[in-house]
């Protein structure tokens, strides 16, 4: 028994709260949850069973994997087929498939990719192979920037001069006014993802409700938290109101964490970026600034930023603005499959597709 996360699975709760939502009869909403780990939680607890017809949920381009480019992708193979070259990431980069191929792909025929549990640990690498070159993949939001940020700044610190780190960190808030102002995706609430929050707090939030009319909900993970801010946030959007709400109050405050703010801040700056499925988004990425040039792969090794596609017949783009679900989309567990991925929302175990793969129930 875990005595701290019982209350958020009590289900006697959550069928008193079920009930309720099922009671609703007020104006048909589409609301959106942004963050990954809440689509994975929403399809795991099976929350969208337990909603009214009139309440729907979609998924956001809240999967940090999801929303990378394949050309990041072909630049990260690229770099690990160099014989001199060690490149460390995450585990969930290594089956997104590439132009060339993956990264797992890449392994199999020899290059040396080495699956990390923290940035930090590239450090030894680079420590202990004086001799290669480590490259660090980083991909994420404002969730585990910092700890990338920190992982640069040590290096600067000790003077590794054979590291460096190949960057595709993205930020919300832009998106967020992206989908927020497109009339095609017509979200009328946000689930805000208590992760990203916990670092930059809730102002950004009411920011947004006032200037484009979306409320939202910050909420946790645990299948309580998740019913208590689908309701909440009914309530607010059918009564008209422009405001935020903020239910995660135990992790999230609403000036977030300034110390992870500014250690984020002091290594990298505002940039465009392209998200996979969506496009270029102005200032909604983040590159290493220039007093930290010699550790930004990108500049290191002279790599081309190459041109955006989607593989054929892949729906993805669509599906993480909210536009389209995974059964519209043709290849979806048939072509497209967890063993034999051809889109991102696949791969990332944070994926839309991948969450309604393996426990189905998204509508």
């Amino acid at each position: 028994m875990n005595n701290y996360l019982d209350p958020y699975r009590d289900t006697g709760l959550l069928h008193l709260w079920a009930e309720r939502l099922q009671k609703y009869q007020g104006k048909p909403l589409k609301l959106m949850e942004v963050c990954g780990t809440h689509t994975m939680a929403i399809a795991r607890y099976g929350i969208r069973t337990l909603l009214p017809e009139r309440i729907r949920l979609v998924s956001g381009p809240g999967c940090p994997v999801c929303v990378t480019p394949s050309y990041y992708i072909n630049s990260a193979v690229a770099l690990a087929r160099r014989p001199e070259t060690i490149v460390a990431t995450f585990g969930d980069l290594m089956r997104i498939p590439g132009d060339e191929g993956s990264l797992l792909e890449a392994k199999s025929l020899g290059a040396d990719i080495r699956v990390l549990y923290s940035p930090l640990d590239a450090l030894k690498i680079a420590r202990d192979n004086p001799e290669r070159q480590v490259v660090l993949l980083s991909v994420g939001f404002e969730t585990t920037t910092p700890i990338f940020a920190l992982a640069i700044d040590k290096a600067s610190q000790e003077g590794l001069n054979n590291f460096t780190v190949l960057s595709a960190n993205k930020t919300m808030p832009e998106v967020l006014k992206v989908l927020a102002g497109d009339p095609t995706v017509g979200i009328d609430g946000y689930l805000y993802p208590g992760h990203v929050s916990a670092i930059i707090g809730t102002r950004f939030y009411e920011e947004l409700a006032e200037k484009y009319g979306v409320p939202g909900v910050v909420a946790g993970f645990e299948p309580l938290d998740i019913l208590t801010a689908v309701a909440a946030l009914s309530e607010i959007c059918n009564e008209g109101r422009h405001t935020v709400r903020n239910l995660y109050t135990r992790v999230v405050k609403p000036e977030g964490n300034p110390r992870a703010v500014q250690a984020m801040e002091r290594v990298f700056e505002p940039a465009d970026a392209v998200w996979r499925g969506i496009g270029r988004i102005s200032g909604s990425g983040l590159a290493i600034r220039e007093e930290y040039a010699r550790y930004d792969a990108w500049k290191v090794f002279d790599l081309q930023i190459g041109e955006y596609s989607e593989p054929e017949g892949c729906r993805c783009g669509e599906i993480l603005k909210g536009t389209k679900s995974p059964g519209d989309c043709p290849l979806f567990g048939t072509r497209c499959v967890p063993e034999n991925p051809v889109g991102a929302c696949m791969v990332s175990s944070e994926g839309t597709c991948a969450a309604h793969y393996k426990y189905g129930g998204i509508r």
